[in-house]
């Protein structure tokens, strides 16, 4: 999901915190002690070290907290399409109904005490009776079922968008201080560039005064030489000088699975995918290429009970399935997969996302977008 966008993230920190300072005039300190600056500078150069690596770590969780916020924000347009549909299935019965109640108070007692009393016998009268008394309870149950899925879906909403504001938070939480961090990695680089400076300054008044101490023993060598040559000529009396989707099933080769783990597999099917074979299919692919990768888990249940990955097993959701029990798709597709089937059109990825919720690019099946990387 993310692998390329990561490295830029952390390579973008990295020349952000070197490269910060700009040069400044600092002024001469001949009295610096070489040692002491050269500890000053390993000091400065460990603790900006540390702060990098902070930096770094704390974008590799920003980084995993807005791919979870990205996946919510999907499973809050799809649970809102699904109560926008559930609103209307139940406006729909409440209108069929009111239209049969309507029509048993305009015609109702002539009408059913006719096909009570047109009975052929007391067991036909008895099953007429027991279909207009199980037509209201029918029209009761429906709506109050539909009334119930209504308020399920609400709560589902509810749920994910306190999810979706406390993620919120958090990246915020980070984001500042991260900002910290490199406000403080700046200041550090600041100190470090001024110790260099007063380090090489240092350095180079060393060499210096090692030079004129060299030079005046070199003349106080050639002043003697000189006065012995003097005395030497004085003696002797001379002188001298000198950068559409494959809907094609593959074999990817079968993995090792128990029975939990094809249980799993297809409960997350039924919870991720529209109720069809390529959908749960193109899905389990995912879930399949994941475990075959050293990116991800090794099984089945590492790869989908990973931290942050799928929003079924944070929300819940996936346990209610487990509870209730996949479907026979579900189960059967989940199987397949574990014998080494794989859609083709997705054969190399491994992410997907509700598709209205995002303008990626990738491979739009059963109402899900899968592509490649994050």
């Amino acid at each position: 999901m993310a692998l390329y966008r990561k490295r830029r993230m952390r390579t973008g920190i990295a020349l952000i915190c070197s490269l910060a300072v700009t040069l400044s005039v600092v002024p001469s300190y001949a009295a610096d002690d070489i040692e002491s600056l050269e500890n000053q500078t390993s000091a400065l150069e460990d603790e900006l070290k540390g702060i990098n690596q902070e930096i770094l770590s704390l974008s590799d969780e920003i980084s995993s907290t807005e791919m979870q916020v990205e996946i919510l924000n999907g499973e809050i347009q799809k649970t809102t399409d699904n109560l926008q549909e559930a609103e209307a299935n139940e406006a729909k019965q409440y209108e069929d109904m009111k239209t049969r109640i309507k029509y048993m108070y305009e015609h109702g007692n002539a009408t059913l005490l006719e096909m009570l009393f047109s009975a052929e016998d007391m067991t036909d009268f008895l099953n007429k009776a027991d279909f207009i008394e199980n037509l209201s309870e029918y029209d009761r149950d429906s709506l109050n079922k539909l009334k119930e899925i209504h308020q399920e879906i609400a709560d589902e909403k509810t749920a994910l968008e306190e999810q979706q504001d406390s993620l919120t938070d958090l990246q915020s939480s980070l984001e500042s201080k991260k900002q910290q961090l490199q406000t403080k990695a700046n200041e550090t680089s600041t100190n470090l560039e001024e110790v260099n400076q007063r380090l090489e300054q240092a350095r180079k008044e060393e060499a210096e005064r090692i030079a004129r101490e060299a030079a005046e023993r070199k003349a106080a060598e050639e002043a003697a030489a000189a006065a012995a040559a003097a005395a030497q000529s004085s003696s002797s009396g001379s002188s001298s000088s000198s950068g559409s989707y494959d809907d094609s099933v593959v074999n990817g080769g079968s993995v090792s699975a128990s029975s939990d783990d094809v249980t799993l597999l297809a409960a997350l099917l039924d919870c991720e995918a529209i109720g069809s074979y390529d959908a749960m299919l193109a899905v389990a692919t995912v879930i399949m290429n994941r475990v075959e990768s050293s990116s991800f888990g090794n099984s089945i249940s590492s790869v989908i009970y990973a931290g942050g990955q799928f929003e079924p097993v944070w929300t819940g959701r996936l346990d209610s399935r487990l509870e209730s029990g996949p479907s026979s798709l579900a189960m059967q597709v989940a199987q397949d997969a574990i014998n080494g089937s794989r859609l083709a059109a997705v054969a190399d990825c491994y992410y997907f996302l509700y598709a209205p919720s995002t303008n990626r690019d990738g491979i739009n099946i059963g109402g899900n977008l899968f592509f490649t990387s994050w």
